[in-house]
């Protein structure tokens, strides 16, 4: 990765969390940098002209926004999450168990080869008023 110009001061990201020393080793550059497509990653511009995002078609891969090259190593508003500070923060790994989503029956598989329809019953909408 090559770091990328302009004026971005890494000492003021209000996405940045404290790191435990365990997490802060090899993370990668605190600088904002410019990834495989051209696009400056770290710079709280979140817009760039290269991104897939801006460029948005029917015939675009979702796919091609994974991975590690669209995330910063210390400056991602997802740090801030009560999980990822416990974790990266006080060490507290998250709680295991099944992944509950509030629309979504994510916890039931379904089979193709069964002869029955599968028709999970889940509620409509939560969070209307």
């Amino acid at each position: 990765m090559k770091p990328a110009g302009g004026h971005d001061d890494s000492e003021l990201d209000p996405f940045e969390i404290e790191f435990r020393a365990e997490y802060r080793d090899n993370r990668g550059p605190r600088e904002p940098f410019v990834n495989a497509h051209g696009v400056v990653i770290g710079d709280h511009d979140y817009e760039s002209g290269n991104s897939p995002l801006e460029q948005w078609s029917k015939e675009t891969e979702p796919s091609i926004m994974a991975g590690d090259q669209w995330v910063h190593p210390y400056k991602d508003i997802g740090f801030r999450t009560s999980e990822n500070r416990d974790l990266f923060e006080r060490g507290i790994a998250p709680a295991s168990g099944l992944f509950m989503h509030p629309t979504h029956a994510t916890a039931q598989s379904i089979n193709p080869d069964d002869d029955e329809e599968f028709l999970p019953v889940v509620p409509e909408v939560l969070d209307e008023p």
